[in-house]
């Protein structure tokens, strides 16, 4: 039997049976231990302390007590599993999913949504103070005590808004990328032919564990008709799903497209090969079941990889494009475009991009991660130029598309990389300047895009992030090129997530 001691800070009971743990690890694996959660991680998870040790527990939430069971130890800290909850958190909730608990999508559901965007707003904060060094407000006057020093300081300190948040933060993604796969166990002879079942959903936390799903509470209603019909569809034709481990199975993944103010549906089959059994019955029964449809399309990828899509797209029946508008901006959406997941919050974080830019209809402005030019679109109804410029071709090519689409006649679009591009727009055609907007992947910046920015020597800087750790990085080097970092406003693109999306505002010094 194990021996519990509840001791406040991490006490601690060991079983008679321990297997001897790492060296100066003062917890073994499967010891039950008692811990006050301190905080969250950057994937949510709780963060606790056992004699000094951190452990990170899943589901535990700051402020609470738990008894959890030591799951796995490293030098430097280790995993326990939540086993009981002996003090709660005010901000616990009651998740609403029915598989939250399985599923690795949401990582916040619960912890209440006022508590999240508190939490989200001081995740970015650590960064930068911790990774970028920068001065916060209020962080500051935490720090010191008093003087003159306290108030220079302060003066330079980075403002961090409140977190913008959503008064509905449910149902707000336009796109869901649904892995396929085949049910295993059951028995051949079960009813409903338990064995060779086609299963979506997404992958259980951790894992690669597909967990079936019919409902996603933070998917459009539409998307989820599709991904149910699709599985039905598939079940019915008797077409396989993928297997990672031999490669097998036709139909990897489905991703469906839904645009929130047309209306309008794509359908995305990502198939292991360029052959489709079927491919005509697929789509009579997709507009049989999902009248709405406007595009389907096949994508082919026979790699052995993670990455959802293949080089090689085709439509199947209908438009290569779905359209939808972001504050009265008309978009074409192609299969692979990136397009933000969160209509409502991208017109937020948008507005404040062009509100930091502080435009007055003469500037000239570069979008150097332009994507299909919605930021660029949003730049162009208030600058004298925009230019933008983006390494993916197909990118660039739905950008010029878009910006026709609207009569938007002072943006211009060049594919490659910015580091290069950028340059040559200077010697070749005197291009300078006044902003400059980037808003890269998760990575951040390239150092040659940083290297550009301050050589050309913008009056301001936008970054719009969706990484905290790396635009703390890529501030600190800004800053040192001779920026200030002025705002940072964080805006909950996904709520019930650990993600949050920020907007900063960087002014030349120097």
């Amino acid at each position: 039997m194990n021996r519990r001691n509840n001791r406040g800070g991490g006490g601690r009971g060991r079983s008679n049976s321990q297997s001897k743990p790492p060296e100066n690890v003062p917890v073994s694996k499967n010891e039950e231990v008692v811990l006050d959660i301190i905080g969250l991680t950057h994937d949510g998870e709780g963060v606790g302390r056992a004699e000094g040790y951190t452990l990170f527990v899943q589901g535990a939430l700051p402020g609470e007590r738990v008894r959890a069971k030591v799951m796995k130890t490293k030098k430097q800290y280790g995993y326990a599993r939540l086993q009981e909850l002996l003090v709660a958190s005010d901000d616990r909730v009651e998740p609403p999913c029915d598989i939250y608990k399985q599923c690795g999508g949401c990582q916040l559901q619960h912890m209440g949504y006022e508590a999240q965007l508190s939490w989200k707003r001081q995740h970015v904060v650590d960064n930068l103070v911790r990774i970028g060094k920068l001065s916060v407000a209020g962080e500051v006057e935490k720090a010191q005590a008093g003087g003159s020093a306290k108030n220079k300081a302060a003066e330079a300190a980075v403002i961090v808004h409140p977190t913008i948040g959503m008064d509905e933060p449910w149902r707000y993604r336009n796109k869901a990328q649904v892995p396929i796969g085949m049910m295993t166990g059951g028995h051949a002879n079960d009813g409903d032919g338990a064995a060779s079942k086609l299963i979506a959903g997404f992958y259980a936390r951790g894992s690669h564990r597909i967990i079936d799903m019919d409902d996603c509470m933070i998917q459009h209603d539409r998307n989820d008709e599709i991904v149910r019909a699709v599985k039905a569809i598939g079940r019915e034709l008797g077409v396989t799903g993928y297997d990672e481990e031999s490669g097998r199975g036709v139909l990897r993944h489905v991703m469906a497209r839904t645009g929130f103010v047309t209306g309008e549906m794509m359908v995305v089959l990502v198939t292991n090969g360029r052959k489709l059994p079927q491919a005509e019955r697929w789509v009579e029964r997709i507009r049989e079941e999902l009248p709405g449809v406007t595009s389907i399309v096949q994508n082919v990828n026979e790699r052995n990889t993670n990455v959802i899509f293949g080089d090689e797209t085709k439509v199947l029946w209908g438009s290569d494009v779905i359209y939808d508008e972001l504050d009265g901006i008309r978009f074409a959406i192609s299969a692979r475009s990136f397009y933000q997941v969160n209509p409502l919050q991208t017109v937020a974080l948008y507005r404040k991009a062009v509100e930091y830019a502080a435009l007055t209809g003469t500037e000239s402005v570069i979008d150097a991660y332009c994507g299909i030019g919605t930021i660029s679109l949003f730049l162009a109804r208030q600058a004298g130029r925009v230019y933008g410029v983006e390494i993916v071709p197909e990118a660039i090519k739905d950008a010029k598309r878009n910006a026709e689409l609207n009569g938007i006649g002072n943006a211009t679009f060049e594919a490659g990389p910015a580091e290069v591009v950028i340059p040559r727009w200077r010697e070749e055609g005197g291009i300078v300047p006044d902003v400059i907007v980037v808003d890269p992947p998760r990575k951040g910046c390239d150092n040659e895009l940083l290297e550009t920015i301050l050589a050309m020597q913008p009056e301001r800087v936008v970054y719009v992030s969706c990484n905290p750790s790396t635009l703390a990085r890529d501030l600190r080097v800004l800053e040192d090129g001779g920026y200030r970092t002025v705002e940072v406003q964080p805006v909950d693109m996904f709520p019930w997530t650990t993600h949050v999306e920020c907007c900063v505002s960087l002014v030349r010094t120097q």
